[in-house]
């Protein structure tokens, strides 16, 4: 018996999952809107996370200027009720433009947004607010988490609010990256790991040649975002890397290779990754889970967040 994607999604049942981050993240969403926004505040200020001159660049902020320009010109009243309904996912045509948005120009948005807010020129919250007893407990969680897991706590607020009809928003479009030229990649090296389909994974995804890393799936393969469900199919994972991937510095450390069922090899590899928001000052733990095919094609990766950088260490352990 061969696998499924869903039964694919079992293997290295050992691994270390933050568990931590949907909670949060979950716990976030049943605040009330001035809460949300008012930790949200607190965090972009307290947390000492510099934005790299270099993400705004990455965010192609074009597609999001004409509703950040009309925020701008609002009264403050009206500001902090844009604000409000892209928390409370409320139907109206800025909370549908910024669905469509992708997860970049979506931090670019509430980055701009907070930039303002210091600069009076978006309505800050207002000076003493209280936070909640609940929203404060939370904004401690957050700060006993490690940077990269509060990067994608952030993430995934931000990516989350705004409004979808039924069916989806369409993805803004993005002009298509073309890849670096051969030369100036750089190749990774794992230590552990000599599989030409990993490492070619890696190479690609960190020269933005999202072409070339989805070539490496079989057509029904599948790719598991963190705290995600799988998404199926190359087009639909070309899409979602355009969307998601660039920008980012995979830093792949160690791995292990075990021979699977029916010809599969399963391969999990650990290291950071790195986001443009933080450069090299914020490293988020993952794991990557590989499972090939007998022909050598990618059918599953399941990319997990590390609960702790410890496995990074004890990866050479895990069976």
């Amino acid at each position: 018996m061969s696998f499924t994607i869903d039964s694919a999604r079992s293997i290295f049942p050992g691994t270390q999952v933050a568990d931590a981050v949907p909670e949060i993240v979950q716990s976030f969403n049943q605040l009330n809107a001035e809460d949300q926004l008012a930790l949200l505040w607190f965090a972009y200020t307290e947390m000492g996370m510099t934005i790299t001159p270099a993400a705004m660049q990455v965010a192609n902020m074009v597609f999001a200027e004409a509703t950040l320009t009309q925020i701008k010109q609002m009264s403050a009243l009206e500001q902090t009720q844009v604000m409000c309904d892209l928390v409370n996912h409320t139907d109206t045509p800025i909370c549908q433009t910024y669905s469509s948005f992708g997860t970049n120009v979506k931090l670019g948005f509430w980055y701009q947004l907070s930039e303002w807010m210091q600069q009076k020129i978006v309505a800050p919250i207002p000076k003493g607010y209280q936070l909640s007893k609940e929203a404060t407990d939370l904004l401690k969680a957050i700060r006993q988490l490690e940077g990269g897991q509060q990067l994608t706590v952030f993430q995934d607020i931000v990516v989350n609010m705004g409004y979808a009809p039924t069916g989806g928003t369409p993805t803004v479009k993005k002009p298509v990256v073309p890849p670096k030229e051969a030369a100036p990649r750089t190749k990774v090296s794992i230590k552990g790991i000599n599989n030409a389909t990993v490492l070619g994974y890696m190479d690609n995804m960190n020269a933005f040649d999202f072409h070339a890393a989805v070539a490496l799936f079989a057509p029904e393969g599948a790719l598991k975002p963190p705290f995600q469900e799988p998404i199926s199919g190359q087009e639909n994972i070309l899409a979602y890397m355009r969307d998601e991937c660039y920008g980012l510095k995979l830093l792949p450390e160690q791995g292990v290779s075990e021979p699977a069922k029916a010809g599969f090899t399963q391969i999990k590899v650990t290291g950071k990754v790195q986001t443009p928001w933080f450069g090299d000052k914020v490293g988020i733990n993952l794991a990557w889970r590989f499972l090939l095919n007998p022909e050598g094609q990618i059918f599953f990766i399941g990319i997990d967040v590390l609960a702790s950088p410890q496995e990074l260490v004890d990866l050479g352990l895990v069976r």
